[in-house]
């Protein structure tokens, strides 16, 4: 996956302008794919010049505002990429190989790290189930959209509390080794 099939999805779900899109991002699509807006708007020159995405006319020929739209290629290039396989994501996970060195070199060194990281992971967790709550307490399944986004929602739910079970069995396990 890149960059462009990110913007191309945010883009279909909404004309927008690149700061707007931006601020979409990284409150969506930012949770599963990072990128920064020097990136986002790099991306959609890109994007542009291939013919996938184009700039809607503004009203006030004085504005260097920008609204993007996806054309018919873009959206051709997205439907080609849907159909294609793809692996399962690897964990590449700098905190694991932190821990393995741990495990050769001792000391609890890398215990500081693993807290943080449940403290950030439950942070993340308040977030996801915030956007939960706001959005699809109500929500009875009948848009095929709304399900949609409510299920990736749930994964990403699903995943930080498995992060913060697997933490907070690590962290206590490691200190008592330090006990011993």
């Amino acid at each position: 996956m890149s960059l462009a099939h990110v913007l191309l999805t945010s883009l279909i779900e909404k004309p927008s302008t690149g700061i707007e899109l931006a601020r979409r991002f990284d409150r969506s699509m930012g949770f599963f794919w990072n990128a920064t807006h020097q990136q986002i708007y790099r991306e959609l020159s890109a994007m542009q010049t291939k013919g996938w995405i184009s700039t809607l006319e503004e009203d006030h020929a004085n504005t260097r505002k920008k609204t993007y739209q996806v054309e018919a290629l873009g959206r051709a290039e997205l439907a080609d990429w849907m159909v294609k396989q793809s692996p399962p994501a690897q964990l590449r996970e700098e905190l694991m190989v932190r821990l393995r060195v741990e495990a050769q070199l001792g000391g609890n060194t890398v215990l500081p790290e693993l807290e943080r990281h449940l403290v950030l992971h439950k942070e993340n967790l308040k977030i996801y189930q915030t956007i939960f709550a706001k959005d699809f307490a109500h929500e009875h399944d009948q848009d095929r959209t709304q399900f949609i986004h409510k299920m990736i929602l749930q994964l990403g739910i699903d995943l930080e509390l498995g992060w913060i079970h697997w933490l907070e069995t690590v962290i206590p396990q490691l200190k008592a080794f330090d006990e011993r």
